[in-house]
């Protein structure tokens, strides 16, 4: 089998030794350069939970997202256990079609980036929590729409975006959503440690079979 090389392979190649280099070598400039990256997974996260609370029959009380990249989510009704799933399940399928647009769908990427925007915006103020939360919100929304409408950086900022967060949550697995899991284990019962390594199989697989649609010819 025949793999043909092209400026995609480039591209994707560039950002994960980007990403890493940042991320392994970088110190703290490295973790202040990643540090939109950790808001975004931390966004995606939580949206993941207030999504699956939703579709689920339950409704939204508050999102709070935290300066040190932590973040909560607070429902009422709906499943307990999909919209545990959610937060982590959720934020590996949203961060896959981030980068599966960036790198497939560049006439999209400009919506995509203010679609991004418009949703933070409105999670920071329908599910307002606190004038912190909100304002990281409305600040991250900010830039994506000037990156969006006034660059032409679009396609670039969302692979990276899209392809670096799903690295940090395949990578951090084991520590965001540790709280998650513990209450997966007494909702649904199982040892939280089985429930971790499967829902990383899980997101696993879906990177990999990402990867597989985005370098199809």
């Amino acid at each position: 089998m025949t793999i043909r090389i092209n400026k995609l392979h480039y591209r994707v190649l560039a950002i994960v030794l980007v990403y890493g280099i940042l991320k392994f070598f970088g110190g703290s400039f490295g973790r202040m350069a990643l540090y939109p990256v950790t808001l975004l997974v931390t966004f995606l996260h939580e949206f993941g939970h207030a999504l699956a609370a939703i579709i689920t029959g339950g409704h939204v009380l508050g999102m709070q997202i935290n300066p040190d990249g932590s973040g909560l989510t607070k429902s009422q009704g709906g499943s307990h256990a999909i919209i545990l799933m959610g937060g982590y399940l959720g934020s590996a399928i949203l961060g896959n079609l981030l980068f599966y647009i960036g790198a497939k769908k560049p006439k999209m990427t400009q919506l995509t980036l203010m679609v991004l925007a418009f949703l933070m915006l409105l999670a920071g103020v329908v599910w307002f929590q606190s004038l912190v939360s909100t304002g990281l919100l409305v600040v991250f929304a900010t830039l994506l729409w000037v990156l969006a409408k006034r660059t032409d950086w679009d396609q670039q900022v969302l692979m990276f975006l899209g392809l670096a967060a799903v690295l940090y949550i395949l990578e951090d697995f084991s520590v965001g959503p540790s709280g998650d899991l513990a209450m997966y284990e007494q909702t649904v019962g199982g040892s939280s440690v089985i429930w971790m390594y499967l829902w990383a199989c899980l997101a696993g697989l879906l990177f990999i079979w990402n990867l597989r649609q985005v370098f199809r010819s």
